[in-house]
C-alpha cells in the first residue's frame, strides 16, 4: 500500500521568539531608527518557495510576500539565475544618462501588456512605489497644465511628501510632517462592505461619481484638476474590490473634463489577482500606471506606464540614478518569465496568473466555508491572491481588537499574515503557492479561529 507524504508543515523548534531573534531583536531596536514598525518577533535567516525560516530555525509559511512583493516566492532559482548572471556584466551605470538593453527590453515587455492597437505607452523606471507615484503627479500636472490631484480615503501610495498626502489610510503617516503637498483633495472609495455616502453595495460606486461631480460644481473647478488617482483595488485599505460600474465610471467623468486617469497598481498589479493589472478585471483603460513590489521578486524597482501621449514632459525634466537598475531589472524579466509562462514553475500551471487565479479560487471558497462558520468573519474579497478577511462586532462595526488576536495567534501557529484597514487580515502569498500550501495555511487559519470563539 502506497503511503502519501504529508504535505509540509511550518516548523517551530523554539519559543517566538527564539534566543537568537530576540538578540538581534535588541540590537535592532538600539541602532535602527525609531519609525520602524516591529509586529512580529520573527528574523529571517533564508527561505525557499513559500517558507521562510529565522535565525533559530523556525520555519513559517508566509502567507504575506513581504507585503505583496515576493512574486515568485524566496530564492526562486529562476530569477537567482537571472540576478547573478547580470551582477558578472555590470551593476550600474545610470539609466538616465545611459540606455541599456536589458531596461529597454523589459520596457517593451511591460507595454505590450497594457497597449491597445494605435495606441502606444511608454515607461519611466524608479527604485519604488513611492517614486512611482511622485513620478505620476508630475506628469500629469505637467502634462495637463493644471495643479489639482484628487485621491481617495482609505487609500495608501506611499510615504514621501507627495505620496503620503495622497495616501489615505491612517493619520499616523501624516502627523508632523506638514505642511505636504498642495492642491490634493480626497473623496471616499467605494467599499461594498462598507458603502460611503448613505449608498448600498450596489449603488456605492456611482455614490462617490456624483460625489466627485458635486464638487465640481461647488468647490474645486474642473478645469484645474491634473489627476485622479486610484487603486482599482485598494491595498492598505483593506484589500477592497470596487463594484463594477466604478472604475468605467471615473473614465467616463475623467474624459469629460480633460482629466489624467492614473491608476496605482502597485500593490494589486504584476498577476496577483489573476490577470498582469488589477484593473484589467474591469473594462477600462488608464493614462498612467504606477507598479512596483511583485515586478521584480523583491528586488527594487518601480515603474511608471503612461501613454505617449501624455509622456510629453520634456528632455531632463525627471530622472533617477538608480532607477532601472540592471540586476533589478533582470529580476523583472526573470519575474515576467514565470508570470507569461516563458518558464513555468512545478506544479503551478501555465503561468504564475493562473495559478494566482486558480488558488485564489480555491482560498476564497474556503475562507467562505469559514465565514458561515465564524460570526466574526464579516466579510471575505478579494480576487486571485488579493484576500482580506475583516473582523467585525456583534454590531458589525470593524473588530480590530479581535483581528490582532487572530494575527498573532497565527503567526505563533507558523503563518506570516500582515493587516490592513481597520480590521482586515490580508491574504498575499507568493503567487507560486500550491493548492496543498494553501490548505495548510487554511488551516492554521481554521485553528486560530476556533480558539476566538
Amino acid at each position: 500500500m502506497t503511503t502519501l507524504a504529508k504535505p509540509r508543515q511550518p516548523e517551530l523548534k523554539t519559543a517566538l521568539p527564539g534566543p537568537k531573534t530576540a538578540s538581534i531583536m535588541e540590537r535592532d531596536s538600539q541602532h535602527l531608527s525609531t519609525s520602524y514598525m516591529r509586529p512580529y518577533p520573527f528574523v529571517p535567516d533564508h527561505g525557499e518557495g513559500v517558507w521562510l525560516t529565522d535565525v533559530d530555525g523556525n520555519t513559517m509559511l508566509d502567507f504575506f510576500a513581504g507585503i505583496a512583493v515576493s512574486t515568485t516566492g524566496h530564492a526562486h532559482p529562476h530569477v537567482v539565475q537571472a540576478v547573478q548572471e547580470q551582477i558578472t556584466k555590470f551593476t550600474h551605470v545610470c539609466l538616465t544618462d545611459y540606455p541599456q538593453e536589458i531596461t529597454t527590453s523589459l520596457a517593451e515587455r511591460l507595454v505590450k501588456h497594457v497597449e491597445k492597437p494605435g495606441e502606444k505607452w511608454r515607461v519611466f523606471f524608479s527604485n519604488s512605489g513611492a517614486e512611482a507615484v511622485e513620478a505620476a503627479v508630475k506628469l500629469a500636472r505637467n502634462h495637463t497644465g493644471r495643479q489639482h490631484i484628487i485621491s481617495t480615503m482609505g487609500s495608501f501610495h506611499g510615504r514621501t511628501y507627495g505620496a503620503i498626502t495622497l495616501t489615505g489610510s491612517k493619520t499616523k503617516y501624516k502627523r508632523g510632517f506638514g505642511p505636504l503637498l498642495p492642491a490634493v483633495s480626497h473623496v471616499p472609495y467605494p467599499n461594498p462592505f462598507r458603502p460611503p455616502l448613505g449608498s448600498t453595495a450596489e449603488t456605492c460606486g456611482q455614490a462617490v461619481l456624483d460625489h466627485i461631480e458635486g464638487l465640481f460644481v461647488g468647490i474645486l473647478p474642473a478645469d484645474e484638476v491634473a489627476a485622479i488617482i486610484v487603486e482599482p483595488m485598494q491595498g492598505e485599505g483593506g484589500y477592497i474590490v470596487p463594484p463594477a460600474d466604478f472604475l468605467p465610471g471615473l473614465r467616463a467623468l475623467c474624459d469629460k473634463y480633460g482629466i489624467m486617469l492614473i491608476f496605482d497598481e502597485v500593490q494589486a498589479g504584476m498577476g496577483r489577482t489573476g490577470k498582469m493589472f488589477s484593473f484589467q478585471h474591469f473594462d477600462v483603460q488608464p493614462d498612467i500606471i504606477t507598479s512596483a513590489k511583485g515586478i521584480a521578486s523583491g528586488m527594487p524597482l518601480g515603474a511608471l506606464l503612461a501613454k505617449e501621449s501624455v509622456m510629453t514632459w520634456p528632455v531632463g525634466s525627471h530622472g533617477s540614478t538608480y532607477g532601472g537598475n540592471p540586476v533589478a531589472a533582470a529580476a523583472a524579466h526573470s519575474t515576467l518569465d514565470l508570470l507569461e509562462g516563458k518558464v513555468q514553475h512545478p506544479g503551478c500551471g501555465a503561468n504564475l496568473m493562473d495559478n494566482a487565479a486558480q488558488v485564489g479560487e480555491f482560498i476564497m471558497t474556503e475562507l467562505k466555508k469559514m465565514q458561515a462558520e465564524f460570526p466574526f468573519l464579516g466579510d471575505v474579497r478579494g480576487a486571485g491572491l488579493f484576500i482580506g478577511l475583516e473582523f467585525v462586532k456583534p454590531d458589525g462595526s470593524p473588530d480590530g481588537a479581535l483581528r490582532d488576536r487572530a494575527s498573532m495567534a497565527m503567526f505563533e501557529r507558523g503563518l506570516l499574515n500582515l493587516d490592513c484597514g481597520e480590521a482586515v487580515i490580508r491574504i498575499s502569498p507568493p503567487l507560486i503557492l500550491t493548492r496543498e500550501e494553501a490548505a495548510t495555511g487554511l488551516e492554521i487559519m481554521r485553528e486560530t479561529l476556533r480558539t476566538l470563539q
